[in-house]
Parts: structure tokens; C-alpha cells; sequence
């Protein structure tokens, strides 16, 4: 188990931890896996396309027999062989009317969107080993450094991961500013906070005007509550692989019940070891 500095907003070193969640070796192939699989279920909670039986379920009574010499039948009435629906009868003469068919009022679609899903499933034991992965990924100062094109050939001073203490959940959100730059440094502070920005180019009048880059990733226990504008902020029981490393690492911040909670989440027995702390 690996040595883990706890900062204050100053930056200092205020104790250690002892953790072994961020020694697992990185695998980008399994992580990207499980991201697609995430994505794509979070794309599936709207099912497109339409109701099951829209233009089926015709409000008039009966349909119309093709067969030959049979009482209700088309043949000999000069019609269409469409199916119909029978609005009213008197013995032997009816008012029928087009149902069901594309081309009749109130049918159904010609060709509508079929509801395609797939159930795309990930074992335990390979999600455990991604997460744990992840975790690695973003604690990696040469993994952040081939994910922000701006630090090119710059080292980052800090050594990751960062934990800071429960100090910065009741800080404002100047406070946390001023810690983030001394902790990371000035020029990677600017890479930290959610910038909004219009998009060039024709894409805003697409439905995309305004991007954003992804910022600082701020998890914290799951008992523990904060919002600051410009980061994401998730507790360990929301936290998903997307959120670490959509697309390679991403800075990332614990407090420390956040490491806690993530040692009972991922290694479940080793919670005797949080106890001893």
C-alpha cells in the first residue's frame, strides 16, 4: 500500500494515508469499454421511436372478410381490397372505412424508426478491475500530460493524486480558487475551471453553440455536500468511469472520506483497515 500526502488549502502536508486503491496497472482498452457501455446506456433511457401498436387499435367495430359467398365481405361492393374498419351496418349494407393501412387516416407509419437496443453487459469482476484502473489513470502525472495539449513538454509540480482536507466543503469558493493555484500552480489553474465559450463555425446553428472543456473533477464521500461553480462535483456512490476518463485522465481531486468510501466501495474487505485509522 501506497503513501498518500492529505493537503490543506495551502498546499502544505497536514498527515498521510495509507492506500492501495491507485496501484493497479492501467488498462485504456478495458476503461474506454466500459465508458461506451455507459454512454450508451445513458443514451438509451429515451427510447426512440413510436407506439407498438399506433393505428392498430381502430375505434369502430369488426373488420372486412375477403372471403368468397360469405355474409360482410368486400366482394361484389367495387372496393379496394385495403383493410377497413365497419363504422355502422343496416342488414346488408354497411359504411366501412380505411384503417391500419399507411395510406388511410389515423394509420400506421410506413416506415417508422424501429427500436433497436442492444443489452450491453460487463461483468463484475472487469468493471472492478476498469474502476480500479481509472483510478491509476488519473493519478498519473505522464497520463495528464498526453490528455492536455497545452502542458506539452511541462511538468506538472504537484504529485497525484491530490487529497485535501474536509476543509475545502466549507470553504468559499475564492478560497478554493486561491488553494487550487497553489496547489496545482498558476499556469495549469487555467486548465481547472469550466470555461463556456461560443463555438466557431457553422455548428451554432446546430444544436452545439457553446462549449466547454471538462475542468477540475472535485469526488467526495457520499455523506459529505458541495457545489462550486466552474468543477464537477460527484460523490463516490455517483461516480461513474466516464467521469474519470471519458477520454484519457482527467485532473482529479479526493477528500479524504472520498478515498475512504471508495476503499469500502471497491475493496469491501479491507474496511477493517479504515477502522484502524
Amino acid at each position: 500500500m501506497a503513501k498518500i500526502n492529505i493537503l490543506d488549502l495551502n498546499g502544505s502536508k497536514k498527515k498521510e494515508i495509507n492506500t492501495g486503491l491507485f496501484e493497479a496497472p492501467v488498462r485504456k482498452d478495458i476503461i474506454q469499454k466500459i465508458v461506451e457501455v455507459e454512454k450508451y446506456e445513458e443514451r438509451q433511457r429515451q427510447r426512440y421511436g413510436p407506439y407498438w401498436y399506433a393505428g392498430m387499435e381502430t375505434s369502430a367495430s369488426g373488420s372486412v372478410k375477403h372471403n368468397r359467398h360469405v355474409w360482410k365481405t368486400d366482394r361484389g361492393k367495387g372496393m379496394s381490397r385495403f383493410p377497413k374498419k365497419r363504422m355502422s351496418d343496416k342488414g346488408d349494407r354497411f359504411v366501412w372505412m380505411g384503417a391500419v393501412s399507411p395510406e388511410t387516416k389515423g394509420g400506421r407509419r410506413a416506415h417508422p424508426p424501429h427500436v433497436i437496443r442492444r443489452e450491453l453487459k460487463i461483468n463484475k469482476k472487469e468493471m472492478l478491475f476498469a474502476f480500479k484502473s481509472a483510478l491509476s489513470l488519473v493519478s498519473s502525472n505522464e497520463e495528464i500530460v498526453k490528455k492536455y495539449s497545452s502542458l506539452a513538454g511541462k511538468q506538472i509540480k504537484v504529485k497525484l493524486p491530490v487529497v485535501v482536507e474536509e476543509k475545502i466543503l466549507s470553504a468559499k469558493t475564492k478560497e478554493v480558487f486561491n488553494a487550487l493555484s497553489k496547489i496545482f500552480g498558476e499556469e495549469i489553474f487555467s486548465l481547472l475551471v469550466q470555461n463556456k465559450e461560443v463555438r466557431s463555425g457553422i455548428g451554432k446553428m446546430r444544436g452545439r453553440r457553446y462549449k466547454h472543456n471538462a475542468g477540475l473533477l472535485l469526488i467526495i464521500g457520499d455523506k459529505e455536500e458541495r457545489k462550486i461553480s466552474g468543477f464537477d462535483v460527484v460523490k463516490v456512490k455517483d461516480l461513474k468511469l466516464k467521469d474519470l476518463a471519458s477520454n484519457g485522465a482527467r485532473f482529479t481531486m479526493f477528500t479524504e472520506n472520498a478515498i475512504r468510501d471508495l476503499e469500502n466501495k471497491i475493496n469491501p474487505e479491507d474496511e477493517h483497515i479504515n477502522k484502524e485509522r
